[in-house]
């Protein structure tokens, strides 16, 4: 009997163990973090890096935002001509806001500029244009965002996102493209 105690009780430990050891080796959980405090004044400066799909807002020379972004559905490289697909690069300036376009709100940008129009000229097609910062588009449930690069050349964020942005940018601002 005593035996059989010893054996349990070995066996238990033995137990305890084995969850200690899995709980080590299981994947962690994500924990919810608290929203940032909502954004206040207008910004001065939007960054965008295309090979890290990365969106900063810029206010007094510092990022205080981030976004994870899609791009036109072939984005390596500079947008050259309409129907290619690229999310142009180089410095832009936000020139129109749309609040009843097809996806939820979008900032436009001054593209083409007169040397895309021109480069474009001399090759003897269209540099494209209507490139805008935009959300989801409107036929898509509230909450869901697509994935991967999916835009003609847009770029893309969440619906919830694009509220955020569009508050705090107003016309004339910045935009700044990389590759």
């Amino acid at each position: 009997m005593r035996r059989l105690l010893r054996l349990l009780t070995y066996l238990l430990i033995l137990i305890g163990f084995g969850f200690i050891a899995a709980s080590l080796y299981s994947p962690p959980k994500p924990v919810a973090l608290p929203p940032p405090p909502p954004l206040t004044g207008a910004v001065e400066r939007i960054v965008i890096e295309k090979a890290e799909r990365r969106m900063q807002l810029f206010q007094n020379g510092k990022p205080v935002r981030t976004y994870q972004i899609a791009l036109g559905f072939t984005p390596d490289g500079d947008k050259s001509r309409q129907g290619d697909g690229k999310t142009p690069e180089g410095e832009f300036t936000i020139d129109r806001r749309n609040d009843k376009s097809a996806f939820h709100l979008s900032l436009g940008l001054d593209y083409p500029r007169p040397e895309d129009r021109a480069e474009a000229a001399a090759r003897g097609y269209s540099p494209g244009g209507d490139i805008f910062i935009h959300g989801q588009p409107n036929a898509l449930s509230e909450g869901l965002k697509l994935k991967g690069d999916w835009t003609a050349g847009c770029i893309a964020v969440s619906n919830t996102e694009m509220r955020e942005i569009w508050a705090v940018t107003p016309i004339g601002t910045k935009v700044e493209i990389r590759p």
